[in-house]
């Protein structure tokens, strides 16, 4: 005989946390990929202070060389190209998390994958360096697109 309802225990619990850290993860990512745009659009506005602290924050991560960095209303970018793709990607790859994996997944990538998408930014910064060819904003920006996006994601494991 089935029991009442009132006494009816679940199999199953729901456990809110995984949502919670993506929302953290989520909200956070995005602050700091507004403060990388907020920076010069706060020197525009004449909120020098607010301008300072971010490109002061910034400046612990990044070189921020003028002729490395997107502009916007006549100033520079809180970071160069290359780590504003980092950053983007992080941030569009925590955001599409949901819609690509079980958003209670809590495996990392593994080690091939994060190598695997350094190499066109190893390759861009190596060339670069070495004076074979004159690497760009876009390229800069693609190669930390790719990196920052695949530091979130992970590719199915075939390893045990």
């Amino acid at each position: 005989m089935p029991l009442p309802a009132d006494e009816y225990i679940p199999q199953h619990t729901r456990n809110r946390r995984p949502l919670l850290v993506w929302l953290l993860v989520s909200v956070g990512a995005l602050v700091v990929s507004l403060m990388i745009v907020s920076a010069p659009l706060a020197v525009a506005g004449n909120h020098n202070l607010v301008a300072f602290a971010i490109y002061r924050t910034f400046s612990t991560v990044c070189h921020q060389l003028p002729e490395r960095s997107f502009f916007i209303a006549g100033h520079q970018f809180a970071v160069c190209a290359r780590c504003t793709g980092l950053y983007l990607g992080f941030t569009l790859a925590v955001l599409l998390y949901p819609l690509i994996r079980p958003i209670r997944t809590t495996v990392t990538p593994a080690r091939k994958w994060l190598f695997l998408a350094a190499m066109p930014l190893a390759v861009d910064f190596g060339l670069g360096f070495l004076g074979v060819w004159e690497n760009t904003h876009s390229s800069r920006l693609l190669s930390g697109l790719l990196l920052g996006a695949v530091s979130v994601l992970r590719a199915p494991q075939t390893e045990p």
